[in-house]
């Protein structure tokens, strides 16, 4: 038997559905995919964000005294410095809301003095007319605890030559996702470098800029371990850790994809590298997260990765 309900009766069961559903949207938005992945709600965790070792999950190189490998460790970060590319060869950065603050960006770009004296020290100027960024590897939005911190990010030594849509769009959504996880409730390790000669800036090809004293790279790469904030991070990395991989090209056309699609695997990185990542982390463990490629759904606009 057919039943056949008055109009009126059918609009008010479709409103009550739309309100249903925009009801669930409400409670949906304020969640971000990680939290998709990991048992309960971390942003309501009482743990207490710190300042942790920037090289607690290893150094990927061995980097020494090495003039191709040489070991610079600041308050802020640690890396891998190349004295023949002008570059680091890696970053490596603890990043939790313990970090961040409110103090403004430094823009006090300058050499870092710190190196060997019979070095080349790159200067602010180098990059000057070259078609290239000055590209933060540890990101200046990452350090806004303190003046100290974030004028550390504008040395020299923590740059290399970006692409404009590399370091302004695609990059740079990245290093925002980055802190959209720790709003979240999460703490980062985070390792970040180049790779390769050769890249597309604004005025085209180049391999080396500054009278050659710096590399133009060909890509660009990062590794971010993620963990919900707590103690003893090394002993809480297991085989469900979600670690996230990119490489991408330093070229202009970088940004017609999304950071996401640029996603990749640890171990094809260190293939790519050379280096060790996540060495402090027994090595069980790093044949499973580093062999597996993230595939945690991203929100953003143009709708390719929508977790809604």
């Amino acid at each position: 038997m057919k039943y056949f309900y008055p109009l009126s009766l059918w609009a008010i069961v479709v409103l009550f559905v739309l309100g249903s559903c925009q009801q669930q949207r409400s409670d949906i938005a304020p969640q971000t995919p990680e939290e998709l992945w990991l048992p309960g709600n971390v942003s309501g965790s009482t743990a207490t964000p710190t300042r942790d070792n920037n090289l607690a999950l290893g150094n990927p190189s061995g980097a020494n005294s090495s003039h191709s490998n040489y070991l610079m460790t600041k308050s802020q970060f640690a890396m891998s410095y190349n004295r023949f590319r002008g570059t680091p060869n890696w970053v490596s950065w603890h990043l939790s809301a313990a970090w961040l603050g409110s103090t403004p960006r430094q823009d006090d770009f300058r050499t870092d003095t710190a190196l060997p004296a019979d070095w080349y020290r790159v200067r602010p100027t180098d990059y000057q007319g070259s078609g290239f960024d000055r590209g933060h590897v540890c990101p200046s939005a990452d350090r806004t605890g303190s003046v100290a911190d974030n004028s550390a990010t504008f040395l020299m030594t923590n740059m290399f030559p970006q692409s404009p849509n590399n370091n302004r769009i695609t990059w740079e959504q990245l290093e925002s996702y980055c802190r959209t996880l720790v709003r979240n409730g999460y703490e980062l390790y985070i390792i970040a470098g180049q790779r390769g000669t050769g890249g597309t800036g604004s005025n085209g090809y180049a391999t080396t800029i500054a009278g050659g004293n710096v590399t133009v790279p060909s890509i660009t790469w990062k590794v971010i371990v993620v963990l919900p904030v707590g103690s003893n991070d090394l002993s809480r990395i297991n085989n469900n850790t979600r670690v996230i991989a990119v490489n991408m090209p330093n070229n202009q056309t970088v940004n017609s994809k999304h950071w996401s699609a640029y996603r990749c695997s640890v171990r094809s990185l260190e293939q790519l590298t050379g280096y060790n990542f996540l060495s402090n982390v027994p090595q069980a463990i790093q044949d499973v997260i580093e062999n597996r490629v993230d595939n945690v759904p991203i929100a953003h606009e143009d709708g390719l990765e929508m977790f809604f």
